[in-house]
């Protein structure tokens, strides 16, 4: 391994050539705001700002969904871990990769036959309109609130790293420049500017994966059982753990099936994916976009093992660690050590091109709920017309932008994979439960929806509040740190880092309950919704309305 690699994975700067990173960042900046410019002209009506149209084929609704779902958490998160504790790390990609088989096989096309713009659509199609948009409404906001102070913050550290920012002041510059952006976008562009900015993304990071994965298996002579036997040997010999074994990150068996629930599940229910089905023109195509995703986003979860187990030999873990990214600088590490800075460069600007387009996904789901959902249905009594609603997204992506730049300031330096991993459980607690229910249980009803949604919410995050991940871990020997977010103090009584185990099922039993106990059954409105879920009869009408 080379000195000069070393000594700037410890240097406390910044890696590679801070200009050069400026230029790449630049160059794909303007050319994705040049496309957005381009594609967004026109951009009037609810069904263009919301669902770009619905003109999009399944191939390119599955390249953008490729973009919207290869967060920085699968790209740099995942690359890490991975290198750091090998086996365990990889199960992440299982785990994020099986959650596509749930979405393809039980929501996707019923969904988009429902819906017209939002989860919402489908959940109050057959129950009281007011409290279930409210309650969908809500759990939206919040896993797009902690999906998105994941990705401002890594924005934040990652481009700081890059381009040798130094200090707190450089870092939260660069979220709030982040935020502008990602504004612009989904202000201007809607849902069809940042359908575009993700396949760009999708097809930038798959390729530059792709060319890392080639250069690091050409150097073991296109072997993989190589790759992972000289990475092993590395970090053994180093002092490391033998990453060909499992339990590196997890000791205790009921945490990592609490973690994997979460994973698994709560894909299906995270609202920013689930509104890219409505942006396809049938639920054929709903059903093609989602059988592309899942080749794409397949193809990059196998890359990040070549990566991972790469980036533990080439660099080697207490390099990595020691870096100003921490576990997150592994692939950018690795990508210096095979190409330098030129490649360096490239990689990251398709990381940071990677937060960009996941930022703008979540804001302009979230903008939609709160002007399709609230505004519309509740302020107006359905009575907005599609430029009022338009124009109250805008509104709120203004407002939720400023709330992310503001939320990303303080998460600066927080456990990313925290943050993330709170936004899968609450989707899998709070919104899985319901939709299933909505879509397949003929009694289900208004009640079973508000304690299913409520229950769930309420009970994962005041699981996470009081888990170990906030509060109590032991201090780590190597940085005298505890991994926990807050230092010094201890309240923590839940003894799992994810209350996938707990909340998940308890969404579904508060959903059943609920809906036993309440006398509420409307036969004809659920053998209309069936129809429509099965057939997508009279879902293209609604589109139009």
């Amino acid at each position: 391994m080379s000195t000069q690699l070393v000594s700037l994975a410890t240097a406390e700067t910044q890696v590679g050539n801070p200009a050069l990173n400026i230029a790449i960042f630049g160059v794909f900046v303007l050319i994705t705001l040049a496309i957005v410019v381009k594609v967004s002209r026109g951009n009037r009506s609810a069904a263009e700002y919301y669902a770009g149209g619905r003109a999009f084929s399944g191939r390119q609704n599955g390249i953008a969904i490729a973009g919207d779902y290869l967060s920085a958490a699968s790209f740099l998160g995942i690359a890490g871990a991975i290198a750091i504790n090998g086996y365990d790390g990889f199960l992440y990609s299982i785990g994020f990769l099986v959650a596509w088989l749930v979405a393809l096989l039980l929501v996707a096309e019923l969904l988009r036959n429902v819906g017209k713009y939002t989860m919402a659509d489908v959940l109050s199609f057959r129950l009281r309109q007011r409290p279930v948009r409210i309650a969908a409404a809500i759990s939206t906001l919040a896993v797009s609130f902690f999906y998105l102070l994941a990705q401002m913050a890594g924005a934040g550290g990652l481009v700081a790293l890059l381009l040798g920012v130094k200090g707190d002041w450089g870092q939260r510059l660069v979220i709030v420049i982040v935020g502008v952006i990602m504004l612009f976008y989904v202000i201007y562009g809607g849902m069809k500017g940042t359908t575009w900015v993700q396949m760009i993304k999708a097809v930038l990071l798959i390729i530059g994966a792709g060319i890392m994965t080639l250069w690091v298996l050409a150097k073991f002579g296109l072997n993989l059982s190589s790759v992972l036997g000289e990475a092993s040997k590395t970090s053994l010999e180093s002092g490391g753990k033998d990453l060909l074994l499992p339990g590196n990150q997890y000791k205790n068996p009921i945490d990592f099936i609490s973690l994997s629930m979460a994973l698994v599940l709560g894909t299906a229910g995270l609202p920013h994916v689930l509104m890219r089905f409505y942006t396809v023109p049938t639920s054929r195509e709903a059903r093609r976009s989602v059988v592309w995703a899942i080749w794409l986003i397949g193809l990059f979860y196998l890359f990040t093992l070549v990566l991972g187990y790469g980036a533990a030999d080439l660099v080697g873990g207490a390099e990595i660690k020691a870096a100003p990214g921490g576990v997150n600088s592994a692939a950018p590490l690795l990508a210096f050590a095979l190409g330098g800075e030129i490649l360096l460069g490239i990689i990251s600007g398709v990381a940071f091109a990677t937060i960009l387009a996941v930022v703008a996904g979540l804001t302009i789901t979230a903008s939609a709920s709160l002007s399709h959902d609230v505004y519309n249905t509740i302020v107006k009594d359905g009575n907005a017309t599609p430029e009022e609603e338009v124009r109250v997204a805008r509104i709120a992506a203004l407002v939720l932008g400023a709330v992310a730049i503001v939320g990303g300031i303080f998460a600066l330096g927080q456990n990313i994979a925290f943050l993330v991993a709170l936004a899968f459980a609450i989707a899998a607690s709070a919104n899985l439960p319901t939709i299933l229910y909505s879509l397949f249980w003929k009694r289900f009803n208004t009640r079973g929806a508000l304690w299913s949604i409520y229950g769930g919410l309420v009970s994962a995050i005041t699981l996470i509040v009081f888990s170990p991940v906030v509060s109590g871990k032991p201090n780590d020997p190597v940085t005298g740190k505890s991994p926990s977010m807050l230092q010094g103090i201890d309240f923590h009584w839940f003894p799992l880092d994810n209350p996938g185990i707990v909340s998940i099922p308890l969404g579904f039993i508060l959903g059943y309950i609920g809906t036993v106990t309440s006398k509420e059954y409307n036969a004809a409105k659920y053998a209309e919704m069936e129809v429509r879920s099965l057939t997508g009869h009279g879902a293209e009408v609604a589109t139009h309305h």
